[in-house]
């Protein structure tokens, strides 16, 4: 499929589901909207699969979709974009959207997808059987890895997405469990758990769980929000308890020290994070932090992004790696 992506403004460090789709998706991506870099190709600012970046869709040739590709704080829907969704609509494509904002329920975007043939999806919208967990997950006959983080936006996807391909090419057969936007849209499948009734969250995970793990040998589960953010970790202990994981994967990002968007709270240290994780987890089921992936995005340098990957598994107390940048091999075998 065709796609542009919709990323004003934000192109790339501020556009998480531009970003993953386009580094783990089977989209072919034509371009990327965002008006500040409109000119530059996608080359210019991170190594992804190249692509121009333009200012509308005005200026795309040819797509089947528009895939927004951007999810602010809260999932709202920018009506700056708006002019962008309808073009796409007008001109028969169908419109991808991660938001909390449904596009089925915007009555102009209805109008406009039945007059063109085009189809609306929006990923976070559950489906309505969802229900309270039975705490089973753990009958299942794969192991469970879980990625936790120390915040929202540490890498928990793409370190979840290269352990998954790092283990398949190992030979081990490895199964997927997407639990957000990005990873609904790259798998074509999944719950969008921080969109589903508290009360099932657990419940939600479960479903994916049981539904995939007597295929695989080991499920790697994408892990959402931290335990300790004031606004998602409900999210985060809904997946904990209800995927009952066997082993954790703390992710982190190099130099973050506040909570972000809500930079009043500092982040705790490190191993204090393995205690409450693996605390939290017990009663339900026990699991244990092996290992760590830690996000060196901002850390120009290779060999400083080494050494700082190297103090961090030091503070760990169990092996780290950058995956992207030095692979998830480095960390496998303790995963695995």
């Amino acid at each position: 499929m065709k796609v542009a992506i919709l990323a004003h403004e934000l192109f790339p460090d501020g556009a998480k589901t531009a970003v993953g789709v386009m580094r783990y998706g089977e989209y072919d991506v034509v371009a990327v909207l965002d008006r500040e870099n409109a000119g530059d190709r996608v080359r210019d600012h991170i190594d992804l699969p190249d692509a121009p970046i333009v200012a509308s869709m005005d200026e795309v040739e040819s797509c089947d979709a528009l895939l927004i590709g951007i999810a602010p704080i809260g999932g709202g829907f920018e009506d700056s974009w708006r002019e962008d969704v309808r073009t796409a609509l007008s001109r028969g494509c169908d419109v991808i959207s991660g938001l909390h904002y449904f596009l089925t329920e915007d009555e102009e975007f209805v109008r406009l997808a039945e007059e063109n043939g085009c189809e609306l999806w929006d990923v976070r919208e559950p489906h309505g059987e969802l229900g309270v967990s039975d705490g089973v997950a753990a009958e299942v006959d794969a192991e469970i890895v879980l990625t936790v983080g120390t915040d929202c936006s540490v890498g928990k996807m793409t370190a979840t997405l290269e352990l998954v391909e790092a283990a398949k090419e190992a030979g081990v057969d490895a199964g997927f469990i997407p639990t957000g936007q990005t990873g609904i849209m790259i798998d074509g499948w999944g719950n969008p758990i921080d969109r589903v009734i508290s009360d099932f969250t657990a419940g939600a995970v479960e479903e994916m769980i049981l539904e995939r793990g007597d295929d695989h040998d080991v499920l790697f589960v994408e892990g959402q929000g931290s335990i300790v953010h004031p606004a998602y970790s409900a999210v985060t202990c809904g997946i904990l308890h209800g995927a009952m994981a066997d082993r954790l994967v703390l992710c982190h990002e190099d130099g973050r020290e506040a909570i972000h968007g809500y930079e009043s709270f500092s982040l705790p240290s490190i191993p204090s994070y393995t205690k409450l994780y693996e605390e939290l987890a017990r009663p339900v089921h026990e699991a244990e932090v092996v290992a760590g992936m830690l996000n060196t995005r901002y850390v120009e340098d290779e060999s400083d992004a080494r050494e700082a990957v190297d103090s961090y598994a030091e503070e760990l107390g169990a092996p780290a790696t950058d995956p992207v940048r030095f692979g998830a091999e480095e960390v496998l075998e303790a995963v695995l």
